[in-house]
């Protein structure tokens, strides 16, 4: 008897953005930081914006990222994908120093500007967090 579930395009299409998000993590970090990442925070967010804003999204989301990591010692990285097949659907990884990192940050000024200006913009929204169990990063990029 065959237990394979069918996957649609769709899941196939965030299956490959997943796999290109961890790919771009795994990249990030450099094999001597591997103690020290113990203790950070990593999350994925995955968006489903609609298409018709998705020009604004991607402003108010390239402003917060920016102004987060220029403001916050706290906030170490952010990636931003877009699927190719469609561009509304986001993936973003996020990584933090720590928990108290990402407490901090979700109360700030920008990032609260930024969650008002998306609320109607943003169809979906799943957060995963995720453990890093590997990097790897050519030395001087």
């Amino acid at each position: 008897m065959k237990i394979f579930k069918s996957i649609n395009k769709a899941e196939a299409r965030q299956t490959k953005l997943l796999t290109t998000v961890i790919i771009i993590l795994t990249l990030s970090f450099s094999n001597n930081t591997m103690a020290q990442e113990k203790n950070q925070m990593v999350r994925l967010a995955k968006i489903n914006v609609d298409p018709l804003q998705l020009d604004k999204y991607n402003s108010a989301l390239k402003e917060q990222m920016i102004t987060a990591v220029r403001l916050e010692p706290g906030v170490l990285t952010y990636y931003a994908v877009a699927d190719k097949d469609d561009p509304s659907h986001i993936t973003i990884l996020e990584i933090y120093a720590d928990t108290a990192a990402y407490q901090a940050h979700i109360t700030t000024s920008h990032f609260k500007k930024y969650k008002e200006t998306v609320k109607n913009m943003v169809k979906s929204l799943e957060l995963v967090d995720v453990n890093l169990i590997a990097s790897a990063k050519k030395s001087g990029s």
